[in-house]
């Protein structure tokens, strides 16, 4: 079958599945394009690329499958940088492809010309170029395979403009598949004899594969075994937020006491995610105790401090086996007095209850978050599917808003801003079904908010909670931390962002006072179509400091 290469990548993406492509168009691919143009790939037409890469990042981590991005040359791939680095530290497989110059056009300084190798080798897992046509559809196949196996990330593939147009003979190319590895008798036998013997052990969960409800069933073990579950940042709905081994999350704005229980650990299990910086607060908790990996990185990036350890098994395959043995043999002679004191930790910091009651009732302008979240997380009732950018904003998310299903969290793990945004676009046309919420700050929103076209383009219906304190806030708060009285580079003037969503055609709400923030998020809710919530607040409001939010 003769084709371009081109078309050649297109039919690759469409036997691996592959049902949406978020892209940016640029002359450099026109050919992938007019391929897409006969697909049954739906071609999301984004309006930045850092929010079509981010697009692509969501429907990766809620979908199991390597996201797909397309961008242009230069200026392009320069903008979607930033999702190839969030990929990369939050080892989620993404597919970057960028149309190139021409071959003989190379090495000459021409119009947008730039190296691919050379910007991202070092935040990408492999850089492909696909400078031979017969082998293109080989190539794309080969990028989505590394970027889905071990430890997952991102690979950027460069399609050079004249290759593209090139005619090829090559056949149809099928995925190959992910070598998934398997615990073996003499891991699960150490691990048990491990985990029997221990005082106090601990299982940490996080990173991607969270989504066939094996959390649910490793955190049913867990509660028969006297076994408190934490989560890794941003990776915590690896497991329903109910039952008695539910032990809270770990990271940025985390609670004391829950960080405290982490801490006070003889065995630390971690399932997909390793002793980082984040979790460990910047090197300083968990290092003394006998440490277990559980993951698909031979090299266990990441993981900092003592393996006595290491099993290489996705976490689907150590819990299908884990969950086979049996609770007794892990339970050894514990009672469930350490798991349950870690779960009452968790069940009071996420309590529901006014930012006034727990600052010692200071009173400020504007909403009351405390309230407006616990509002939220009633309503959502644990089904929706959550997105975070990065900033102050979101620790209430976090605090408050409970998951009960597998694959509703999609957040910036390395701390990139602008997710939130085309997080939920994305979220919503994976999941039609279900509700997606983007929960941001002023500063976030507008680095990718522009991708609301992108929703009424293309269907979706997101709903976004914008938190306007008209400042930076974590910057401020550092600032405050260490530069007292001196704020300097953290002020914005926003619009009317409820004004700005119904320009759109959508529905937007803007909140002042608490006591109308109820019923203008049950209109929002009610909406037909994507919708927007501008909650203003105190410029001087922050977080609950991490003692305060133990209480």
């Amino acid at each position: 079958m003769s084709r371009s290469a081109g078309h050649h990548i297109v039919n690759t993406l469409e036997n691996a599945g592959i049902e949406r492509v978020y892209a940016v168009p640029g002359e450099s691919y026109l050919d992938v394009l007019d391929g897409l143009y006969d697909s049954s790939i739906e071609t999301v037409v984004c309006r930045q690329e850092g929010g079509a890469g981010f697009m692509a990042l969501s429907e990766s981590r809620l979908t199991g499958r390597p996201g797909i991005a397309m961008v242009t040359r230069g200026p392009g791939a320069a903008n979607a940088m930033i999702s190839v680095h969030t990929a990369y530290q939050d080892a989620t497989a993404l597919v970057l492809f960028v149309g190139l110059v021409p071959i003989a056009d190379r090495a000459r300084e021409s119009f947008q010309e730039f190296s691919l190798a050379e910007w991202f080798s070092s935040t990408a897992k492999k850089v492909i170029i696909v400078d031979d046509e017969d082998r293109a559809g080989d190539l794309t196949a080969e990028a989505m395979r590394i970027a889905a196996s071990g430890r997952p990330g991102p690979v950027v593939v460069g399609l050079p403009e004249d290759v593209l147009v090139r005619m090829t003979e090559a056949p149809d190319t099928k995925p190959a598949p992910i070598a998934e590895p398997q615990p073996s008798d003499a891991d699960l036998q150490s691990l048990t004899t491990r985990i029997a013997a221990a005082a106090k052990p601990t299982f940490v969960l996080g990173g991607d594969g969270w989504h066939e409800g094996h959390g649910h069933d490793l955190l049913d073990l867990a509660a028969s075994a006297g076994i408190p579950v934490f989560c890794d940042w941003r990776a915590y709905d690896a497991v329903p937020h109910t039952g008695p081994a539910w032990a809270g999350w770990l990271g940025y704005g985390r609670a004391e006491a829950v960080a405290a229980g982490y801490g006070d650990a003889d065995l630390l299990v971690f399932v997909g995610a390793t002793r980082s910086d984040v979790a460990s607060d910047g090197y300083t908790r968990g290092f003394d105790a006998e440490t277990v990996i559980v993951g698909l990185d031979p090299e266990a990036t990441q993981h900092a401090g003592r393996i006595d350890q290491q099993i290489l098994a996705s976490p689907r395959s150590f819990v299908t086996a884990l969950t086979s043995s049996d609770a007794a043999a892990l339970r050894g002679e514990r009672t469930d007095l350490w798991m349950t004191s870690c779960s009452d930790v968790q069940s009071k910091v996420a309590a529901h209850r006014p930012d006034a009651e727990v600052a010692g009732a200071v009173p400020r302008t504007g909403v009351d978050l405390g309230v407006a979240f616990g509002i939220l997380d009633d309503r959502l009732g644990g089904e929706a599917v959550l997105t975070y950018g990065a900033g102050n904003a979101t620790i209430w998310g976090h605090r408050f808003i409970q998951h009960r299903r597998p694959a509703s969290l999609v957040g910036a793990r390395n701390g990139a801003m602008g997710l939130a945004v085309p997080g939920a676009v994305a979220a919503s046309l994976v999941f039609p079904e279900r509700r997606a919420v983007a929960v941001c700050g002023d500063g976030d929103f507008f680095m990718n908010g522009q991708e609301l076209a992108t929703a009424f383009a293309h269907g979706a219906s997101p709903l976004v909670i914008v938190v306007d304190n008209g400042v930076y806030g974590t910057i401020v708060q550092h600032q405050v931390n260490h530069y007292p009285g001196r704020p300097s580079g953290t002020r914005m003037v926003n619009p009317d962002f409820a004004t700005w969503m119904s320009s759109f055609g959508g529905h937007g709400e803007r909140v002042e006072k608490t006591e109308d923030f109820e019923a203008a998020l049950d209109r929002a809710l009610a909406a037909d179509g994507p919708a927007l919530v501008h909650v203003l607040i105190d410029s001087e409001l922050m977080p609950p400091s991490a003692d305060e939010i133990s209480a």
